[in-house]
């Protein structure tokens, strides 16, 4: 078999397909949880706590140079928080999702249930009941 029948029959396989769609899907998803973040659950977190931009929170470890044209070193913690908070959101809704899921399988997985076996007396009072149907 050639390498390239050996890739072929990789791709065909489902799980591969599958697997690249929850990829593209994730990665379209988490920049809708980047905008949301960004746009809208931090600029009112930011107004509380009394203006504060966290994506420009940061500690300068070495300022800038013009004369240099070298970069300032910072540590960046405003964007670590922002994508703490982009974490926990992508957790609560995949969560959701599994939960969701679960949920459904449940019902599936569920079978109803046989009625219950007829108890002695009753499978005796059915053989009398169905005896006397029998006679003329």
């Amino acid at each position: 078999m050639s390498m390239v029948e050996e890739f072929k029959a990789f791709i065909a396989r489902g799980n591969v397909v599958d697997l690249a769609v929850g990829v593209i899907i994730g990665g379209a998803f988490g920049k809708i949880v980047t905008g949301l973040v960004d746009q809208i659950v931090m600029p009112p977190i930011g107004l509380i706590l009394g203006g504060v931009d966290f994506s420009g929170l940061k500690i300068v470890l070495k300022a800038a140079d013009a004369a240099t044209k070298k970069p300032e070193v910072a540590i960046a913690y405003g964007a670590f928080i922002n994508t703490l908070i982009q974490f926990f959101i992508i957790a609560v809704v995949i969560f959701l999702i599994v939960k969701a899921l679960n949920v459904l399988q449940r019902k599936q997985d569920e079978k109803p249930a046989d009625p219950p076996a007829p108890t002695t007396s009753e499978a005796l009072l059915m053989e009398i009941r169905d005896a006397l149907k029998a006679r003329p």
